[in-house]
């Protein structure tokens, strides 16, 4: 009968060692990434991501400033915000939005300008009347 050596470390074989040095490395991983960003069909994609992107932060940008408006003046008078509109729509700066101030809704006007975030409240063509407002 033959015997099978046992494998032990020294038996086997040597762990193959990989040609690639990290240089080598990241010029593949480089040649590979210009191959990719290298089709026009990615350059276009990502040209319309990006204008897409820039839209939709110039389009919400009105609303974002007017809603941490809203939200300061809130927690300024102790009221709960609710929504505000999406855009100004008689361009005098103001965006209207409303609050939840004593259990009745307050319609608000807040900026939308970065150089002005606060709000005011919004009577309408009334005024409001003092003697109301101080029992």
């Amino acid at each position: 009968m033959s015997e099978i050596p046992e494998q032990t470390q020294t038996n086997l074989p040597p762990p193959e060692i990989s040609s690639e040095t990290p240089i080598s490395v990241t010029e593949n991983l480089k040649s590979s990434l210009g191959n990719i960003l290298g089709s026009w069909k990615i350059k276009a994609g990502l040209a319309v991501a990006v204008l897409f992107g820039v839209f939709l932060f110039w389009f919400y940008w009105q609303h974002m400033i007017a809603v941490a408006g809203m939200k300061s003046w809130a927690s300024r008078s102790g009221a709960k915000a609710i929504e505000c509109m999406v855009r100004d729509t008689n361009n005098d700066q103001y965006v209207s939005c409303s609050a939840l101030l004593d259990q009745q809704i307050v319609p608000l006007e807040c900026s939308s300008s970065l150089f002005n975030i606060g709000c005011r409240v919004n009577y309408g063509t009334a005024a409001p009347n003092p003697r109301r407002m101080n029992p």
